[in-house]
């Protein structure tokens, strides 16, 4: 191994353990808070955390093991199978990740319709298609042969490793791609322009409100108002950043790989084996920003954090203490 598979087989070992944490933090807040699981984004974010707890144990794994071996990890049918399990596990991600941006869409444009738009059934409608659309993709794949290791990326993913079906491979492989990674892309920029259009006209209107009343109220201290200004500033910077925070993450770890995978249809078109990888890589750290981007900073999930860790530092507490007077009782010295 020369230092840039070192790096990268360390970088790869790093996300792992990110996304498995993280991942698995979010599936206890779930479980613990029943608020969380009441509301239908929950049943969302269950789904994309279930896609990627599995991408994380099933599929990374493997790809260390073939950049470390520079082999095939398994054999011919183990690889076929974790390719489908691969394709499935990204084309479901990337679906969970549209279906969140709707339900934000129609929460925020169409907030006094939502609970009638937006059911635990819908959610149920929803997520039924993103299986169905992901197996779809997925079963004709590994039907046709063309998931197996591939050298490039180090990986049990597509491969084509006939020569007589090329161009069938190639127009599945822009299908596949147009109606997973651009199809994704397109909802999550439509939905949230319009979620970032009403919270901008939102805040424009709570600016309004806020200049008019720092008018009238002209023996404030500057200090005061010049503490309104700030927030004002920062309100209508937070909506630009969280939308840009849910797109940007999207398109930097999944299109330098979806980018690679069709430039590599054109064969004149020569790919570092390095380059590979690291296009693996990022679209396997979507994994380990998800938990955090869709979840983990949320107040209610920091708040059910919180309370898991009181709960448990206070029930060490009380074992600790209800020790103590036991082992008091112990050491007294009996009378003889």
């Amino acid at each position: 191994m020369d230092t840039a598979e070192v790096i990268l087989s360390v970088l790869v070992v790093v996300i792992i353990i990110v996304s498995l944490l993280s991942n698995i933090l979010v599936l206890i807040c779930f479980l613990y808070n029943p608020e969380i699981r009441r509301q239908v984004p929950g049943l969302f974010n269950l789904n994309l955390t279930f896609c990627n707890l599995l991408l994380t144990v099933a599929n990374m794994p493997l790809t260390l093991v073939g950049l470390v071996s520079r082999a095939q990890p398994g054999g011919h049918g183990f690889c076929q199978i974790a390719g489908f399990l691969e394709t499935f596990l990204s084309t479901n991600s990337m679906l969970s990740m549209a279906a969140l941006s709707i339900d934000r869409w129609i929460a925020v444009v169409f907030p006094l319709r939502y609970h009638s738009k937006m059911r635990h059934k819908d959610a149920a409608l929803v997520l039924g298609y993103t299986w169905a659309h992901s197996m779809s993709f997925s079963t004709v794949a590994a039907c046709l042969s063309w998931v197996g290791y591939h050298r490039l990326y180090a990986s049990c993913t597509l491969s084509n490793s006939r020569s007589n079906n090329r161009t069938q491979f190639i127009v599945f492989t822009v299908f596949f791609h147009s109606f997973t990674f651009l199809l994704s892309f397109i909802v999550l920029c439509f939905t949230y322009l319009k979620v970032l259009k009403v919270a901008r006209f939102h805040c424009k209107r709570i600016d309004i409100i806020t200049m008019q009343t720092l008018v009238l109220l002209v023996d404030i201290h500057p200090s005061v108002r010049q503490r309104c200004l700030e927030e004002q500033r920062r309100r209508r910077q937070r909506a630009t950043r969280k939308i840009s925070t849910f797109i940007g993450t999207f398109m930097l770890c999944f299109a330098p790989y979806v980018i690679t995978r069709i430039v590599e249809l054109f064969p004149a078109v020569p790919i570092d084996h390095h380059w590979g990888i690291v296009s693996k890589c990022l679209a396997y750290s979507k994994a380990a920003f998800d938990p955090f981007v869709y979840s983990l900073l949320r107040h209610q999930y920091k708040k059910t954090c919180t309370d898991i860790i009181n709960r448990l530092l206070k029930r060490s507490s009380l074992n600790t203490s209800g020790r103590r007077p036991e082992q008091q009782g112990n050491s007294i010295p009996t009378a003889e």
